[in-house]
């Protein structure tokens, strides 16, 4: 407990009422009786003291307040001196003033419901004290001087810790009604404390060595004793004026604070009635709250649970999607391993051979021969062709940028540039073809840009290109769909695996740069020997690039097995077609082999050494049966081809396609979120700008990493 603390002070309706009780207690005409009762008061005010001397009220209510002690500082009992009834239940009293016994008028002196740990010894003084209420206190005894209360005639000790009756309380003759807890009790004993006051007044008596009369018999001489005692102690009246109506009207009065008394009861026991079905109905209301809380609960723990599963099932469906993707990046990164081995070979064959046809002397015989009218008409469909991609390139790029800026304004300029490009369309086509057979400049663009078609180096780099293109769209989408699901498992491998594309994609880049540049040198050399001023030489020189047999139908003609070919073909293994064509090896050789004997030769793929062997044993078997299938093809089907424009040929290697669940349709710009992504940053490698959103970016927008290099994709639709 502080040793220092805050009076509370009281509200203002209590302050009111306080007011109100003082200024009614002082009007004329009133009553005896001082009502500041509910005020909530931590001590009596000292104009109260006041109020009982001056004006000799005779009943003091100081009930439901907060009274810690009964007198305030600088205030004397000897103020309440006229009173006579004295009402101070439900406070917080620990202590009665040790001289309350000189309140000689009291006769009711009601103390429930505090905190009373003791009486003092004076009460015994209080010969005109006819009830005493301690129910609901702390007393563990009471002092023996309560025997020297001639006039008690109701003694309320209910809800104490006592445990004893003092012995001294059989000279109390005038107690009629004495409520205790007898379960409690140990003397008297329980069942004498059961049978009722008389009985536990009679054993007392026998206890003393005193022999038991009924109250009846002492109450009327006390009465009139109390008439006369309060005469004489008036200030106004002599001892003549006691009269037996003034004892009658005091019986009567008497009677009726009984009959009020019991009334009050009755009152508490309904309210307590009340209040027990107030709490019955309040727990049975909590219980339906309770019930309908746990239904609450259970619906949303059941939806929690299908939450998570959702949760987790989208969860292993990106687990699985990043699965593949890695099981493809690696496959991917494996190809890249494997055609970098066999990149030199390629090379050396391939610069060798277009070295030797393109750098020999044109003869006398491919001048007779030359086709001229069907090589001019396959220069003018490619120059076409070229020309009108790059038209409509630049018509795109310049359409969208003017969609944006002049949507009515540039009508009129597209209707220019579309009409351009009809009318070369529609080029006399004789016209056309005369040009080409008189320019050597459309001669030699068009032999370059069949140059880099054909070449076979480039294409497999702008192949790989485009598949690395493919796997960080769809890297950067998986991110983007991570992000939107707030999860952050898998990030690191994802971060690795883009990273290893882009540096594969800066790499393919270089080498495509260092492709072309080759190809120009080659293109130099054949200039400079152009420089002989030999008539038609780029239309010759057009036609043998045309009429050039692919890698694979050449290693036939040199003497490799059609079925051997067709088998590296059908395991998508047709990049091993040099290898084999130089080391010679035949099916009948292939089936002799052994898995070290294939890795010595190059091929380092587990399982495809396994498919290869099995399939070679397989063919061989077959070919006992049916000896034609190992005859080389005839002589008329390796005829050359008649000059026409040159088609993209089939891609040699392509991975598996992924699931259909896996294939991401469109994405869309982070920036504007209306138009498609078409930009690669690099070195990050993510895919999620638009063309006209990237221009003035130096970060990327995903990782916040500084754009060293910007690659645009063209989406085939």
């Amino acid at each position: 407990m502080p040793l220092f603390f805050r009076k509370r002070k009281p509200s203002e309706e209590a302050r009111k009422r306080l007011e109100y009780q003082m200024c009614l207690a002082k009007e004329a005409g009133a009553d005896d009786i001082l009502d500041i009762s509910n005020c909530e008061l931590s001590e009596i005010p000292f104009g109260a003291f006041a109020t009982c001397k001056v004006l000799q009220k005779k009943v003091l209510i100081v009930h439901t307040n907060q009274l810690t002690s009964l007198l305030p500082k600088s205030c004397s009992l000897l103020s309440l001196i006229t009173i006579k009834v004295l009402d101070l239940h439900e406070n917080q009293l620990t202590a009665l003033p040790e001289d309350l016994g000189q309140l000689t008028a009291l006769q009711v002196l009601n103390l429930e419901k505090n905190q009373l740990t003791y009486l003092p010894r004076s009460i015994g003084n209080l010969t005109q004290l006819q009830t005493l209420n301690v129910k609901d206190n702390k007393l563990k005894e009471l002092p023996d001087t309560v025997g020297e209360l001639r006039s008690l005639r109701t003694l309320d000790i209910r809800d104490n810790e006592l445990r004893r009756l003092p012995q001294m309380l059989a000279h109390a003759r005038t107690l009629e009604t004495l409520s205790l807890d007898a379960s409690s009790m140990v003397f008297p004993p329980l069942e004498v404390c059961g049978a009722g006051t008389e009985a536990i007044q009679q054993f007392l008596c026998k206890e003393s060595g005193l022999e038991y009369y009924p109250p009846s018999q002492y109450l009327l001489p006390v009465l009139e004793q109390e008439g006369a005692q309060s005469c004489q102690d008036s200030p106004d009246g002599p001892s003549d004026r006691l009269s037996r109506e003034e004892a009658e009207w005091q019986e009567q009065k008497m009677l009726e604070k009984l009959e009020f008394e019991r009334r009050l009861e009755l009152g508490q026991r309904e309210h307590a009635q009340l209040l027990q079905q107030s709490h019955s109905q309040k727990d049975e209301i909590l219980q339906s709250v309770r019930k309908e809380q746990s239904r609450l609960d259970h619906g949303l723990s059941e939806h929690q649970r299908y939450l998570d599963a959702e949760r987790q099932r989208l969860q292993e469906q990106l687990k699985q999607t990043e699965q593949n993707i890695s099981k493809r990046i690696q496959k991917l990164l494996e190809d890249n391993q494997r055609q970098r081995k066999n990149s030199e070979l390629l090379k050396s064959l391939e610069n060798d051979r277009i070295r030797m046809e393109q750098l020999m002397t044109i003869t006398q015989e491919e001048t007779e021969n030359l086709r001229r009218r069907e090589i001019a008409s396959a220069m003018q469909q490619m120059l076409t062709e070229s020309c009108k991609n790059r038209f409509l390139q630049m018509t795109y790029e310049t359409q969208r940028q003017n969609l944006v800026q002049q949507a009515c304004s540039s009508m009129a300029a597209m209707d220019e540039r579309f009409q351009q490009i009809l009318s070369w369309q529609q080029m006399d086509q004789n016209k056309a073809i005369s040009q080409i057979l008189q320019e050597s400049a459309m001669q030699k663009a068009a032999f370059e840009a069949l140059q880099v078609k054909k070449d076979l180096m480039h294409r497999q780099i702008r192949n790989q290109i485009k598949l690395i293109e493919t796997e960080l769209l769809q890297l950067t989408q998986l991110e983007l769909k991570r992000k939107s699901l707030d999860t952050e498992a898998l990030q690191e491998m994802v971060a690795e695996q883009r990273w290893a594309l882009s540096s594969l994609l800066q790499q393919l880049l270089k080498e495509k740069t260092q492709r072309e540049e080759e190809l120009r040198a080659i293109l130099t050399e054949l200039e400079a020997k152009s420089e002989t001023k030999q008539e038609n030489y780029w239309l010759i020189q057009y036609q043998r690039l045309l009429n050039q047999k692919p890698l694979s139908l050449k290693l036939q003609e040199e003497g490799m097995e059609r079925p051997l070919a067709a088998l590296l073909v059908e395991l998508s293994a047709e990049h091993y077609l040099p290898i084999f064509a130089h080391h010679r090896i035949s099916l009948d050789m292939l089936s002799r082999m052994s898995l070290e004997d294939l890795a010595k030769v190059g091929v380092s793929e587990a399982g495809l050494q396994h498919e290869i062997l099995r399939k070679a044993r397989e063919l061989l078997d077959a070919a006992r049966i049916q000896p034609e299938l190992l005859k080389p093809p005839p002589a008329e089907a390796l005829g050359a081809p008649e000059p026409t424009a040159p088609e993209e040929p089939p891609e040699s290697s392509k991975p598996s396609a992924p699931p259909a669940e896996l294939e991401v349709q469109a994405s869309e710009c982070v920036v504007c979120l209306e138009r498609e992504a078409q930009m690669i940053f690099l070195n990050c490698g993510h895919v999620c700008c638009c063309l006209q959103c990237c221009q003035p970016l130096r970060t990327c927008p995903l990782c916040r990493q500084e754009i060293a290099q910007r690659l645009r994709i063209y989406h085939s639709s």
